[in-house]
C-alpha cells in the first residue's frame, strides 16, 4: 500500500500497478497453457507467498488464477505452426498473490462456505470445517489449470463437483462421507450419482483420471503431476503442506539455477542434488 485517501465518503487505497492476472493472460492467449518452466517459477512463488500466510496463522480462502497477478505481463508473440495460431509467451513469470478480503485468522469466525467454486476443497463442500489445507487444494487446481489452459472442475453444482473429483481422483474417503452432514449427496455411504444421466455423461466426457491429463511423460511433467496429486489429496490431514511442497523435486531445477548463480546459496542448501537433464517434449 502506497497511500490512502477519502473521496466523497469512500476510502480509496493506492497500491502498486501490476500486470494482468494469470486468468486474464490465459484468456487473452486463447486459453493456451503456460510453459512448464514458467509454471514451475509461478508455482514456487505462490507456495512461498501462501506459506508465509500459513506460518502467520492465516488462510487466504480465495486462491484462483484471477487472484494471482503478474508483476508485469509483457510478452512476445509468435505463430505456432503446430496449433496454427499466434501464441503469447511471457517475458517474466514473476507474480504476486492478491485479494485478502476473505483471508481468515485461525482464531476468527470461519464461515461455512469459502473459495470460488472451481477451487473449493472437498472438506468445504462437505461442511467438515476448514483451515490452511483448503488453500493447498486451491493451488493444486490452479497449477493444473496453468498446465491445461482450462479448469478440470467446470461445474456449478456441489454433487456434480464431487462426481468430477471421484472421476479424476478416485472415491472419496469413507471416513469423510460418514462424518459429513451433507447426507443429500450420498446413498449407502456412496456418492448418489447416475453415470448414465445427462449430467453423468457430461462428467464422463469432461473428466478422466488425473495422470491422463499429462501431455508428456518426461520427469518434469511427472514431478508436476506428483505435486498436484499430493495437493489434491482428499483428506486435509494428509494433504501436503506448503512447507513440504517447497521441497518437492518439481522445484529442484530452480534450486540448481540458484546455486549456479550464487556460491553462497550452494553452501546454504548442500543436500539438494540437481536433477539430470531430460529432453523437452
Amino acid at each position: 500500500m502506497f497511500e490512502w485517501f477519502e473521496y466523497h465518503g469512500h476510502v480509496c487505497i493506492v497500491f502498486e500497478l501490476l500486470g494482468l492476472s494469470t486468468y486474464d493472460f490465459i484468456k487473452e492467449n486463447g486459453f493456451l497453457p503456460f510453459r512448464l518452466d514458467h509454471i514451475r517459477q509461478m508455482a514456487y512463488q505462490i507456495c512461498q507467498s501462501v506459506n508465509f500466510l500459513h506460518l502467520n496463522k492465516l488462510t487466504h480462502t480465495d486462491l484462483k488464477p484471477e487472484n494471482i497477478v503478474f508483476v508485469t505481463s509483457d510478452y512476445v508473440e509468435e505463430y505456432n505452426p503446430k496449433l496454427k495460431c499466434d501464441e503469447r509467451t511471457l517475458k517474466n513469470p514473476d507474480i504476486k498473490v492478491v485479494d485478502f478480503g476473505s483471508a481468515t485468522y485461525d482464531d476468527e469466525y470461519h464461515s461455512t462456505l469459502v473459495s470460488t467454486r472451481h477451487y473449493r476443497a472437498p472438506e468445504v463442500i462437505l461442511a467438515l470445517g476448514w483451515s490452511q489445507p483448503c488453500d493447498v487444494w486451491s493451488i493444486g487446481c490452479i497449477l493444473i489449470e496453468y498446465y491445461l489452459g482450462f479448469t478440470v472442475f467446470p461445474t456449478h453444482d456441489s454433487k456434480e463437483h464431487l462426481a468430477m473429483m471421484e472421476r479424476i481422483l478416485g472415491p472419496l474417503p469413507n471416513h469423510m462421507i460418514k462424518k459429513t452432514r451433507k447426507r443429500k449427496y450420498f446413498r449407502h455411504d456412496q456418492l448418489d450419482w447416475d453415470e448414465h444421466s445427462s449430467a453423468g455423461r457430461y462428467v464422463s466426457r469432461r473428466c478422466k483420471p488425473l495422470k491422463e491429463f499429462m501431455t508428456c511423460h518426461n520427469p518434469d511433467h511427472e514431478n508436476l503431476f506428483d505435486l498436484i496429486q499430493k495437493m489434491l489429496e482428499y483428506d486435509p490431514a494428509k494433504r501436503i503442506t506448503l512447507e513440504e511442497a517447497l521441497k518437492h523435486p518439481f522445484f529442484f531445477p530452480l534450486k540448481r539455477e540458484k546455486r549456479a548463480l550464487s556460491p553462497i546459496a550452494e553452501q546454504a542448501d548442500p543436500d539438494v542434488s540437481p536433477p539430470k537433464k531430460h529432453k523437452r517434449c
